[in-house]
């Protein structure tokens, strides 16, 4: 394959003012995209907002000889969305790559969690993408062309203490993407979700400070920017990367254990019995709808 380029393309970058979406955005650049730099300037906690964060990095852009403009507006509400990809369409006269970036953390303990923090984190990671993803997949359909990005997290896919509302909107972002990737796949726009590990001010009191020279953003960057790319046909899968790791990772069912004959009743007794049959993992494998969840129930259905 030959260098990956976007000349011509429009980017619209969230959350890109700091950490990983700075990086994002000053690669999509460097390969020639005209970029929408969005930031709302929030501190690590979602409070405050100042223009300068977006600012930097559009000026960092220019100064690369590339084209960019900064947007300042919350992903957080239906009118912050419509705005960030009107300033694309004004700006650059389209949107052609999505990367949903922009999050903040409120850590606690489930139980100690109060309703208006788990609505701060799931409104701008979850709500967000809705908001952002909406109108520039409106976009994109009248072209027939488009590739998206949500961010997901191994705090989502696999747990972590003390995050339960980022773990619950990172994980519906997985649902987000497994929908569209049915409905949009027929006007050529692709989703794929990346978990991303890095060492920034939203993971510091959480990854060892020694492990910060290898656990850099930029090494998040490439999987993005390949994802992102025309020549990528990938759709509806989820990468977990870092520090120059990249794997597909997957939620897979296995093949189960089929109780009774379809018509009679199944006792809880009878699931206690076969239950490491049920739990058996091996042959798991993904599915690519929910439909074909019915293939494992054959027997029963006949």
């Amino acid at each position: 394959m030959g260098s990956i380029s976007f000349d011509g393309k429009v980017v619209i970058v969230t959350g890109a003012g700091a950490g990983l979406g700075r990086e994002y955005a000053l690669e999509f650049a460097r390969r020639g995209a005209s970029v929408v730099v969005n930031d709302l300037g929030v501190a690590l906690d979602g409070s405050g907002s100042t223009h300068s964060a977006a600012d930097t990095v559009v000026d960092e852009i220019k100064k690369l000889g590339g084209k960019a403009v900064a947007n300042y507006d919350s992903v957080a509400t239906p009118e912050g969305g419509s705005g960030i990809v009107k300033t694309a369409v004004d700006a650059f006269g389209t949107v052609d790559v999505l990367v949903n970036n922009a999050g903040f953390l409120r850590d606690k303990t489930f139980a100690k969690m109060t309703i208006e923090e788990w609505d701060a984190v799931t409104s701008v990671h979850l709500r967000g993408a809705f908001c952002v993803t909406h109108p520039a997949l409106a976009v994109m359909r009248e072209h027939n062309y488009g590739r998206i990005i949500v961010t997901s997290s191994t705090s989502g896919l696999f747990g972590n203490f003390g995050q339960s509302n980022y773990g619950a909107a990172k994980m519906g972002l997985v649902g987000l993407m497994n929908v569209l990737k049915l409905e949009a796949s027929k006007y050529n726009v692709h989703i794929n979700a990346v978990a991303p590990n890095a060492y920034s001010r939203m993971t510091e009191t959480l990854i060892p400070k020694e492990l910060a020279p290898k656990l850099q953003a930029k090494f998040n960057v490439p999987m993005v920017v390949y994802l992102c790319s025309e020549e990528c046909k990938e759709n509806g899968s989820v990468f977990t990367m870092g520090a120059g790791w990249y794997a597909k990772t997957a939620i897979v069912c296995a093949p189960g254990v089929c109780l009774g004959d379809g018509t009679r009743d199944i006792s809880a007794e009878e699931v206690a019995e076969n239950f490491s049959g049920i739990s058996d993992m091996k042959d798991a494998r993904p599915l690519h709808n929910n439909l074909e969840v019915f293939q494992f129930m054959g027997p029963l259905l006949k």
